[in-house]
């Protein structure tokens, strides 16, 4: 193995998990030789374990600055998402720390920080993939194999991810639009400073590779968590993938192979109120979690976690979305285009509860004359929020408003955990759920010569374990100017909206299907500054190499575009 390779910074996330045999270590000098890895105890065991444990967070780019938006994997979710219309923070000031994304701001070009992010993560991740899969020093033992397989599998997830976010084009619609550039346990420091962006075809190419390899070795392995990944991942990733590249048959093919061993979520789990999304279930292929050791856990009140952000029930007082006023909120058109007949519904606050007031008798303290006055009617709204919580007065509580206010993930540990955000928020978060397979295959199935119909009826299945009223047809207007999507596709991602909100996915087929954003119209929910129709995908969802990249590496001779926000705000759209 090249030293160069095994080479890593002591506070990298690796760490963490490294701690049992960094003693055998002399950290002083910063990394660790190949001499010393074969020496110490268990060392392939903890590098394995550091690719997957480590994804949640420990304020790895801010360091003791602490950003409440820097938690790793996780908070790229929101990211991906929020830079679309499906999430919409309650104001742009700042305060919720997400709203450069939201905003598609300059904030988001080489030179800022926001831009820096992404990139320090994924590559420090794949850096982690890359030890692990170099270790065997040729073709891995039986011991090892499993190991490596779970490092191919997470380098190919997290490439992929890169190309999606990195490529202004997509896959299916130019193969020769750049990517980013391919660091492997081969790379070299000299090839590392001229190591030009993959295009799409190679970047794919090569995801397809990783992937082929963690389907060797990872086949009959049989795992004891859902926090790493199986053979059904290696295919859920391979369907992900062919369906970007709108290879529909693979599509098709690798998203079955997903689901064996896996049911979908039924209606009561999806809308339970201790145990619907803060703990893994038979639906669940792949998740991360947070523990009560994680320093974005145990430091700053938790603030800096996925819980912080993405729960709303939390009576410690603490938390951005439970008791600070910065909750996120669905779009307020995606919630009314979702039937009272479909569960999905119960995880977000009704907006017809903010309209619910009273008339109060007051006493006018110079006349003494009894006025009736129009207040918020607080017991109202507190019972009807029972729908969507065991704690109706903890959402009620703090919030600027309630109507469109997410309830959908919850707290660890029942009342212990909504009373304790340290316990609450050590909480499982879905990467990949056997719902975005079944999804996978019904548009890989009905966009194949002759096969539409049955596209359609696997959608209309999977749609009524959500809303047994379902009818196909009802959301093939979502559109949203799409460019690479017909009316059966329409309808396919109006679903997956509806299904994995908040999740990060849907932040993907924006870009996938050449979709345009639609924040505009009547009785919007979204900030009056940030009210946008864009009839394109906008340029903001095409993540810029950061200047730290470019100037290191001179292989690096293109950009994507620095983003920059509408100036005006669009006249509302007419569904």
């Amino acid at each position: 193995m090249n030293k160069n390779i095994i080479k890593f910074i002591a506070a990298s996330l690796m760490v963490t998990s490294f701690t049992s045999c960094m003693k055998e270590f002399d950290v002083e000098k910063n990394y660790v030789s190949q001499e010393e890895l074969e020496d110490a105890p268990k060392a392939f065991s903890s590098l394995v374990d550091a690719i997957t444990s480590n994804i949640s967070g420990e304020y790895t780019y801010s360091g003791a600055s602490q950003y409440a938006n820097d938690w790793g994997y996780p908070s790229i979710l929101i990211q991906n998402d929020i830079m679309g219309q499906d999430i919409v923070p309650v104001d742009c000031s700042g305060n919720e720390w997400f709203s450069t994304w939201y905003s598609g701001s300059v904030s988001l070009g080489p030179n800022y920080a926001m831009c820096q992010m992404p990139w320090t993560y994924y590559y420090l991740w794949i850096k982690n993939c890359n030890i692990v899969i170099a270790y065997p020093k040729g073709e891995p033992n039986d011991e090892q194999k499993a190991g490596v397989g779970q490092a191919y599998a997470m380098r190919a997830m997290f490439y992929l991810d890169l190309a999606r976010m990195y490529s202004p084009k997509t896959y299916a619609e130019d193969k020769n639009a750049l990517t980013i550039p391919k660091v492997t346990e081969e790379t070299t420091t000299a090839v590392s400073t001229n190591n030009p962006r993959m295009t799409n075809e190679e970047a794919f190419k090569f995801i397809l590779e990783d992937l082929d390899k963690a389907e060797k070795y990872l086949t009959g392995y049989k795992r004891t968590t859902k926090y790493t990944p199986d053979i059904s991942v290696v295919y859920g990733l391979k369907a992900r993938a062919y369906l970007t590249m709108e290879d529909w048959k693979n599509a098709e093919k690798y998203a079955k192979l997903a689901q064996a061993g896996y049911t979908v979520m039924t209606a009561a789990q999806y809308t339970s109120h201790s145990e619907g999304f803060n703990k893994a279930n038979d639906s669940w292929m792949l998740a991360t979690h947070n523990v009560s050791t994680n320093t974005n856990i145990k430091d700053n009140d938790g603030d800096g976690s996925w819980g912080a952000k993405m729960t709303t029930e939390q009576g410690s007082g603490c938390g951005y979305g439970a008791n600070y006023g910065y909750p996120f909120y669905i779009d307020r058109h995606l919630y009314e285009s979702i039937p009272a007949t479909d569960c999905r519904k119960k995880c977000f606050v009704d907006f017809e509860v903010d309209n619910w007031t009273k008339m109060l008798p007051v006493e006018d303290k110079e006349t003494g004359e009894i006025k009736e006055v129009e207040v918020t009617d607080t017991a109202r709204q507190i019972n009807a929020l029972k729908v969507n919580s065991d704690y109706p007065d903890l959402l009620q509580a703090n919030k600027p408003r309630l109507g469109g206010m997410a309830a959908k993930f919850k707290n660890a540990g029942g009342a212990a955990g909504v009373m304790d955000q340290y316990v609450g928020w050590c909480m499982d978060i879905p990467l990949m759920r056997v719902e975005e397979m079944k999804l996978i295959e019904a548009e890989a199935v009905g966009m194949q010569p002759g096969r539409e119909a049955e596209g359609i009826a696997l959608l209309t299945a999977f749609a009524k374990t959500r809303d047994p009223q379902y009818v196909y047809g009802s959301h093939t207007n979502e559109s949203y100017f799409a460019k690479r999507a017909n009316n059966f596709q329409n309808e396919v991602c109006w679903e997956r909206r509806a299904e994995f909100w908040g999740e990060g996915i849907t932040g993907y087929d924006i870009k996938r299907l050449e979709r345009g954003i639609i924040r505009s119209y009547a009785n919007s929910n979204h900030p009056d500054l940030y009210r946008w129709n864009i009839s394109t995908t906008p340029d903001w969802m095409n993540r810029c190499i950061p200047r730290s990249e470019s100037a290191y590496n001179t292989g690096i001779t293109t950009n994507n575009p620095t983003p920059s926000a509408p100036v005006d705000n669009d006249a509302e759209y007419k569904w």
